[in-house]
């Protein structure tokens, strides 16, 4: 059964999924109606859900640069691989598309990752986002640029303040 929940943060409404204690996706669009379409049931008590939420919302605040969730992301073995290997680029820094398909051991697959990038179930948690075009140019991102823009911002400011601090 997957149970989903929603959180407000400074980029919209929020729409995190679980099945079996585990978060399988954050959505940035639809909400409760796609929720109740696909038979998913509220529940704002779940333990990772509810550990998700607070997370989202320390993220947003600042306070915190990593996630510690029970993920379960459900792809072909390529799109698996990439997804690992974004939780392996540091918080407030970004990789391009071709870095990323040289990491998951196939330098020339930098389109097919961007689509694997693109079918990230999680996103913020596993940080998509942080993917960028060779040109150091924003590209690609299924929440919408502007999004894409604010989450690198808030990651740099907060990387910046903690190099001050």
């Amino acid at each position: 059964m997957t149970l989903f929940t929603t959180v407000e943060s400074p980029i919209g409404t929020l729409l995190l999924a679980s099945e079996a204690g585990e978060l399988t996706a954050l959505y940035m669009h639809g909400g409760e109606q796609a929720a109740a379409k696909m038979g998913w049931t509220r529940d704002d008590s779940s333990p990772v859900l509810r550990s998700a939420a607070e997370q989202l919302q320390e993220y947003f605040a600042g306070r915190r640069s990593e996630f510690d969730l029970p993920l379960r992301m459900d792809g072909t073995e390529f799109q698996r691989r990439v997804w690992s290997e974004l939780l392996n680029i540091p918080f407030g820094q970004t990789i391009s598309y071709g870095e990323l398909a040289r990491r998951v051991g196939n330098p020339a697959a930098a389109r097919a990752v961007g689509l694997a990038n693109g079918r990230n179930p999680i996103s913020i948690v596993v940080p998509c986002h942080r993917v960028i075009g060779s040109s150091g140019r924003l590209v690609g991102y299924g929440g919408g640029l502007d999004r894409k823009k604010f989450l690198l911002d808030l990651e740099r400011r907060e990387a910046q303040a903690e190099l001050f601090a």
